[in-house]
């Protein structure tokens, strides 16, 4: 058993390396939890890109072409990393529709344990 608790330690360390490239791995997967960190840092990342590619539009003088491009492509994984975090409050998807109330949510830490979405993303019980 204590290979197992290391291997799910590796495990979690790996889902750790990069939030951005993690929530991108899980595309369009609405099951499951991810934590605060994961979903935080890709909002962070996803915000610093956006920015790039609005200045870019800038200098190349397009349109928004580039940057709208870019949030088209990111708008289904990012709304599957914020149903996870509802997820990982114990609460339904659903939540994300609601604006201010949502946020609160969002920024709250992990319910410890396994909830019904499945088992914590951090490992703690």
């Amino acid at each position: 058993q204590g290979n197992q608790g290391n291997a799910g330690a590796q495990g979690n360390a790996g889902a750790q390396g990069n939030p951005y490239i993690e929530v991108l791995k899980k595309y369009a997967v609405f099951n499951g939890r991810a934590s605060r960190r994961e979903y935080w840092m890709f909002i962070l990342i996803n915000l610093g890109i956006s920015i790039a590619f609005i200045v870019l539009d800038a200098l190349l003088q397009t349109p928004g072409i580039f940057s709208n491009i870019y949030s088209l492509a990111v708008f289904l994984p990012g709304l599957a990393a914020a149903i996870r975090r509802m997820h990982d409050t114990d609460r339904s998807g659903w939540w994300i529709l609601l604006p201010i109330v949502n946020i609160v949510f969002l920024a709250q830490d992990s319910q410890p344990g396994v909830n019904r979405f499945g088992p914590n993303p951090k490992g703690i019980n």
